[in-house]
């Protein structure tokens, strides 16, 4: 382990910091469903319904999908509510339009921050990834190509249907992509920033944090950034 020297109240740390930011995620999901997803630390959320396969629950909600490990799961309780006739039938007429999006910041510090809410993260875990990726400059290029404020691949960025030369789609991109490694990882820190600086399959291949000198400074950079700033 890395994260300074091992000691016990800096491991206690590094676990805080992992329950809370999978607490984080899941808590800053939609409220809406036909079911009730009981969490085996006592969290209940709402989804459209659930599928089993394996060792992963698959839970359905909005047309999106989130993979959770079974473990991760206590149980599900039906919904009991049922919206009013009359709600329904004025729902049915005729739908709103939608308000248009709000303009973002163009300060990319502040649009660190608007992604990482937007994507259920802490902003200062999100602003850290940022700071040491490319210490917010929209124009960063590493050797490797890497583009932009959060170093995101090419490749890496049209499969989250972002441009990487966009600097919101960028920042948005990456924070979605912390997300989902986040859940990935049962909310470990240390294998989802490994995986984003090094690759999902370099953290599969070792079972873990990858020998690489530079992933492993990687990570303890941002988790001693995000200590810096505030986070637990």
């Amino acid at each position: 382990m890395i994260l300074h020297g091992g000691a016990a109240g800096c491991v206690r740390c590094y676990l805080m910091t992992c329950l809370r930011i999978l607490a984080l995620i899941l808590a800053a999901w939609p409220v809406f469903g036909g079911e009730y997803v009981v969490f085996s630390s006592g969290l209940k959320l709402h989804a459209d319904r659930h599928e089993q396969t394996g060792t992963v629950i698959r839970l359905f909600r909005s047309g999106g999908v989130i993979e959770v490990p079974t473990k991760l799961i206590a149980g599900f309780e039906a919904e009991d509510f049922v919206p009013p006739t009359e709600t329904l039938a004025a729902a049915s007429q005729a739908a709103p339009e939608p308000a248009p999006l709000p303009q973002l910041p163009q300060d990319p510090r502040a649009m660190v921050r608007e992604a990482a809410r937007r994507s259920g993260l802490p902003p200062e875990f999100v602003e850290s990834v940022a700071q040491v990726e490319s210490g917010f400059r929209p124009g960063a290029v590493s050797p490797k190509g890497a583009m932009g404020v959060m170093q995101l691949m090419p490749g890496t960025a049209r499969m989250l249907g972002a441009d990487p030369a966009d600097t919101a789609q960028n920042i948005d991109a990456g924070a979605r992509l912390l997300r989902e490694l986040l859940l990935k990882y049962d909310g470990d820190v240390v294998k989802a920033l490994a995986a984003y600086n090094a690759g999902e399959g370099a953290v599969e291949r070792y079972q873990g944090l990858p020998p690489y000198n530079e992933t492993r400074w990687y990570v303890k950079k941002v988790i001693d950034a995000y200590q810096r700033a505030g986070g637990r």
